[in-house]
């Protein structure tokens, strides 16, 4: 069986699955959103943030929501695995920025504290519309 469709199989602790449900559900209401007004009840004001792109705390992620909201106001994360590891939540998904875009393979890496993020990594793959490659990103 391809290892993309097999069923999750492992037991998280509660505080593992309280993560997982924080980090899915931002990603829902601030990325597919776009919605600077609702970072603060996901990411705490100090956090500590490894992307290139955008600067410490939750005022430059506020800046770039707005900044993307005007190139691409309906994007699509479509999460395809996500899973916990202690205070570690992990999340695969296919970032469309508008219908019929390619988008992005990413994988982001969140560190939480009292279920809210606290740390941030990310690794971002543009998908190709042609590829040597037969089994996809995803």
């Amino acid at each position: 069986m391809n290892q993309t469709t097999e069923p999750e199989t492992r037991v998280y602790t509660a505080q593992e699955q309280a993560n997982i449900d924080h980090v899915r559900t931002m990603i829902r209401e601030v990325l597919d959103a776009l919605d600077p007004d609702a970072v603060d009840r996901f990411i705490v004001p100090d956090y500590i943030q490894h992307n290139q792109m955008v600067g410490q705390g939750t005022e430059p992620l506020k800046q770039f929501l707005r900044e993307a909201k005007v190139h691409s106001p309906e994007p699509c994360h479509d999460i395809k695995r996500i899973f916990a590891d202690g205070d570690h939540v992990i999340a695969h998904y296919h970032l469309r920025r508008w219908p019929g875009d390619t988008g992005y393979a990413i994988m982001d890496i969140f560190r939480l504290e009292n279920t809210m993020v606290v740390e941030h990594w990310d690794v971002m793959m543009e998908v190709p519309s042609e590829s040597p490659n037969p089994i996809g990103p995803f």
